[in-house]
C-alpha cells in the first residue's frame, strides 16, 4: 500500500544522514528488547506470517506511524494482530493482564523458554518453487509497473513506472503481496539496477539496486 512507511527515495524529506552502526546502540531502551522478543516469539503461535506482520505496522494512521519510533511501530503492529486474531481481547490489552485463559490451540504451540533462542537463530526458509515461466534474464531492460495496491507490497513507490536493468536472478521465493493475504505462493525474484537520473532527474549519477518479484515488472 502507499503509506507513511514507504518514504524511501521520496521528494521533500531531506537527505539521509545515517549514524554509523558501530556508533549506534542495537537497542536504545530496555523495553525495545522485549518488543523485539515478543514480536518474534508471538509469530511462533502460527496465527500470522512475516508479511501479515509487516502489513499490520503499515496500516497505522500516517501521523501515528511517523510519530512512533522503530520499535513502537513493531509493538503497535503486534498489538493489532494479537487482538485481530483473538489471542487477546482489547480489554486485556488495555488492562495489561489476562482475563480469560488462552485458547488451547495457542497454548499447544507454545515453545518452552529453553527452546526460544534456537528457534530465533534457525528462522525459516523463504524459497518456494513456482511453475510460472521465468520471464527475464540478466541484462534485460524492464519497466516497473505503475500500481497503487491497497495491500502489502515490497515494490517501493519511488521506482514504480521507472526503467531498470536486470542484474541478478535469485530463484523463486515466497511472494510477499500474496503472503500478506494468507496465500503462500512462489514467484521469481530478481535484482534490478536503476539510474538516479531515471528516478530523480538529470544530474543525479547515483545507481541503486532493488530486489523485485517478477509480477512487479514488464519487459521493454
Amino acid at each position: 500500500m502507499n503509506g507513511a512507511h514507504d518514504l524511501g527515495g521520496m521528494h521533500g524529506l531531506g537527505p539521509i544522514n545515517p549514524e554509523p552502526e558501530r556508533k549506534e546502540p542495537i537497542f536504545h531502551a530496555e523495553w525495545e528488547k522485549r518488543a523485539l522478543g515478543l514480536t518474534l516469539t508471538a509469530g511462533w503461535l502460527g496465527q500470522w506470517n512475516i508479511d501479515i506482520s509487516r502489513f499490520a505496522r503499515e496500516r497505522q494512521h500516517p501521523v501515528a506511524y511517523l510519530s512512533n519510533s522503530y520499535y513502537e511501530n513493531w509493538l503497535t503492529g503486534l498489538e493489532t494482530l494479537l487482538v485481530e486474531r483473538g489471542v487477546i481481547s482489547s480489554e486485556e490489552l488495555a488492562m495489561g493482564k489476562a482475563i480469560d485463559p488462552a485458547p488451547k490451540k495457542l497454548t499447544d504451540k507454545c515453545a518452552p523458554a529453553s527452546a526460544v533462542q534456537d528457534i530465533l537463530w534457525t528462522g525459516g526458509p523463504c524459497d518456494l518453487p513456482t511453475n510460472d515461466p521465468k520471464e527475464f534474464k540478466i541484462g534485460d531492460k524492464i519497466k516497473v509497473i505503475q500500481f497503487n495496491p491497497a495491500g502489502h507490497t515490497r515494490a517501493p513507490r519511488y521506482i514504480r513506472g521507472h526503467e531498470g536493468t536486470i542484474c541478478d536472478y535469485y530463484g523463486s521465493f515466497i511472494f510477499p503481496d500474496e503472503n500478506a493475504q494468507g496465500n503462500k505462493t512462489g514467484q521469481h525474484l530478481y535484482n534490478v539496477s536503476f539510474d538516479g537520473s531515471q528516478l530523480w532527474g538529470d544530474g543525479n549519477d547515483t545507481t541503486i539496486h532493488v530486489d523485485l518479484w517478477q509480477s512487479y515488472m514488464e519487459k521493454l
